[in-house]
């Protein structure tokens, strides 16, 4: 990780070894961490032109979707089981950028995001922190959503059970479009696959009071080889359901 700017190198410093991150610029890795005066942003020093990856829920494709999305009505609400009077709570175990987490969040779900990559966790946990000094969103934010960096396992067998725990493993993305192309090769060059995503289906559903929501491309197949009970399917992606074990 390193600092645009000189008054950027404490709250990096600070970030860095919070996620017991290397601070300085002597890493050979083409992906940096880059703090600047927007946030923690991710680059791919050998594509300058791509741009960088930074979290920001106040803006950009979270706040369409938080304003235009379809409120209790989209996929991903009918995937948790909002209904009328029914707000469940929300373990995101494989949280990446947090964007499904925070529209979630913003219906009223108390959300737990988990994270294990160490830069992903700090760009996870950079957004977090901007997003509750917004004077829009920052009030709900600080109220329902909490950030955790560890295995996933491990925190959703440690954190207090949820009605609902989500899961969207990394999966090869067969889209065209820029952004996908951008953040999607940077994310799976930084974290590779998710190896344990079948397990982690199975602990997910010993600990999920109501039922395990995956989230899939639509020309994936089931998660370890298991029928959901149902399915949600929009055009380019389908939640798969399970319900709980326990």
């Amino acid at each position: 990780m390193i600092a645009e700017s000189v008054e950027l190198v404490a709250s990096a410093k600070a970030l860095a070894k919070q996620f017991a991150l290397p601070f300085g610029g002597g890493s050979s890795s083409d992906l940096q961490l880059v703090m600047t005066v927007q946030g923690l942003t991710l680059r791919d020093r050998q594509q300058p032109k791509l741009g960088g990856v930074t979290v920001d829920w106040a803006a950009g494709s979270v706040a369409h979707r938080r304003n235009f999305g379809g409120g209790r009505g989209q996929a991903i609400a009918k995937a948790v089981g909002m209904k009328q009077g029914q707000t469940p709570s929300v373990l995101d175990a494989t949280a990446g950028l947090g964007r499904d987490a925070m529209v979630l969040a913003s219906l009223g779900c108390q959300v737990s995001l988990v994270e294990r990559h160490p830069a992903v966790a700090a760009l996870l946990y950079d957004g977090y922190q901007r997003a509750c000094l917004n004077v829009d969103i920052g009030d709900w934010v600080q109220q329902r959503v909490s950030c955790h960096h560890g295995e996933s396992e491990l925190m959703i067998a440690e954190l207090p059970r949820h009605d609902v725990v989500y899961l969207d493993p990394m999966y090869p993305h067969r889209q065209k479009s820029a952004a996908i192309k951008k953040e999607m090769r940077v994310f799976q060059q930084l974290v590779g696959a998710d190896l344990d995503a079948e397990s982690l289906l199975a602990v997910a559903r010993q600990r999920a009071n109501k039922r395990v929501v995956v989230k899939r491309p639509d020309y994936a197949e089931f998660l370890a080889g298991e029928k959901p009970h149902h399915q949600i399917v929009t055009k380019k992606n389908r939640f798969d359901v399970y319900m709980s074990a326990s």
